[in-house]
């Protein structure tokens, strides 16, 4: 296991009982927190993030365009490092007494940042200044408890299928009619690969968040409590009968040479863009790199399904949100709430959304960006929008919640590994993955509860 998932572990599993000092339900709590009325928003907001690249630029001009827009109020945004390593170094802030004001957090982080006991959810800020009725649905039910929201919505996507279209046509496939099933991806894969045009059919990024992904997306629950939305999960059921076919399928794949192992994150990005593979199931947040990067004609469509699973339900959102830590002035604390509601106003969302691929995370951003005729002149960007937009709400669609997630995903990808490269039984390796994982969420149990 990497380091970075060790710590990101161990300070998950300290923080709840660092900050609880015992019943989370004291008057006192971060979680019961409002800003005093009347309070002047003033003073600097560290915000620590995860965007790197030209993703950070485009932090740096909202940023730059908020401190110019209020005078009193600096926002320093601080890049530090990936999802994994910001969360740590943030909660390892947090224990030292010194946190950043803001904390860009990945959504495998949600579980174990609420029940932290450091944060101040944003539903205790607003004062009617935001409609969180107008967060897009699949985005707002997965970062909402009980209908409220506890973190803003910053950098949502979700997984898509990325394709060739260049070699689908010298493979004789029809370019503007990309695989639905997994029959087809298997179809389309062999023959590609026969004919000697890639080395490989297709890839995946985040290969455990993919696994995911087709739970939600077949309306099968990941694990106990409703996905942790009836309570917080203490049993996965990833080795059950849709969990191993699917598995199972990806197996099948990778022996006939149409599934590439490509590693984690992002890593089977460059391959795909040098032609190594045809098709490539990965986050919309790549979608911009991408067609900038690309050589040949782009694709996107849809998620394939197991045609004969008739239960749909939605791809489930992915990317971060932005929490407010606790430890702040009064100060402090309204100027970073002006800071997240910059954010959402349509126009920045509408940019953010442009120059990264990331969803508009509201309607009213989604709506002038569809009347201004964007997604008829890029419906690239559309292809997944549409794509959650129109599946079935649920728990099983909306996403799981888990302690300790960070790991669980780390256990679940090693399964996958096993079975697609080192060609082991996916039943006896999701049996494995499930107990290891099981003991997480026990552990994790144990320290909140």
């Amino acid at each position: 296991m990497k380091k970075v998932t060790i710590a990101v572990l161990l300070c998950l599993m300290i923080l709840p009982l660092a900050f609880a000092g015992g019943s989370k339900e004291k008057a006192d709590s971060p979680l019961e927190y409002k800003i005093p009325e009347g309070t002047v928003a003033a003073g600097t907001v560290t915000f620590w993030h995860a965007m790197s690249g030209s993703r950070a630029k485009v932090v740096d001009a909202l940023v730059e365009g908020f401190n110019k827009a209020n005078p009193g109020i600096t926002v320093e945004a601080l890049y530090t490092g990936s999802y994994g390593e910001t969360v740590t170094k943030g909660l390892a802030a947090v224990k030292a007494g010194n946190p950043p004001v803001l904390l860009q957090s990945y959504e495998v982080g949600t579980q174990s940042m609420k029940d932290s006991g450091a944060i101040i959810p944003v539903k205790n800020l607003n004062n009617g200044e935001v409609d969180f009725n107008d967060v897009v649905g699949p985005i707002k039910d997965y970062y909402s408890y009980d209908g409220e929201m506890f973190s803003m919505p910053f950098n949502s996507s979700t997984a898509m299928l990325y394709y060739n279209k260049d070699i689908f046509k010298k493979a004789g496939l029809d370019p503007d009619k990309p695989p639905k099933t997994f029959a087809e991806i298997h179809e389309y894969g062999k023959k590609i690969v026969d004919m000697g045009l890639a080395k490989g059919g297709i890839s995946f990024g985040w290969p455990s968040w993919i696994f995911e992904q087709m739970f939600a997306y077949h309306n099968q629950y990941y694990s106990s409590n409703k996905n942790g939305r009836d309570g917080r999960a203490d049993e996965l059921y990833i080795n059950n009968k849709f969990g191993v076919r699917v598995l199972s399928e990806w197996q099948k794949w990778a022996k006939d040479g149409v599934l590439v192992y490509g590693g984690r994150t992002y890593k089977a990005n460059d391959p795909f863009l040098a032609g190594e593979f045809a098709m490539l199931v990965q986050s919309t947040s790549s979608l911009a790199g991408i067609i900038n990067k690309a050589d040949f004609n782009v694709g996107t469509a849809y998620l394939p399904r197991i045609s004969d699973i008739k239960d749909k339900g939605n791809s489930v959102v992915g990317g971060a949100s932005i929490w407010l830590m606790a430890g702040h002035s009064d100060e402090v604390n309204a100027a970073a709430w002006k800071f997240m509601q910059y954010l959402f106003e349509v126009d920045n969302a509408v940019m953010w959304h442009k120059k990264t691929g990331y969803f508009p995370v509201n309607n009213k951003a989604y709506s002038k960006l569809k009347n201004e005729g964007w997604f008829d002149q890029e419906p690239r960007f559309a292809t997944a929008f549409d794509q959650i937009l129109s599946g079935n709400k649920g728990h099983a669609a909306t996403g799981v919640l888990l302690g300790n997630f960070v790991q669980i995903r780390d256990i679940v990808g090693v399964a996958i590994e096993e079975a697609v490269v080192n060609m082991k039984d996916p039943k006896e390796a999701l049996d494995k993955a499930k107990k290891d994982c099981d003991q997480v969420l026990d552990d994790y149990l144990r320290t909140v509860e």
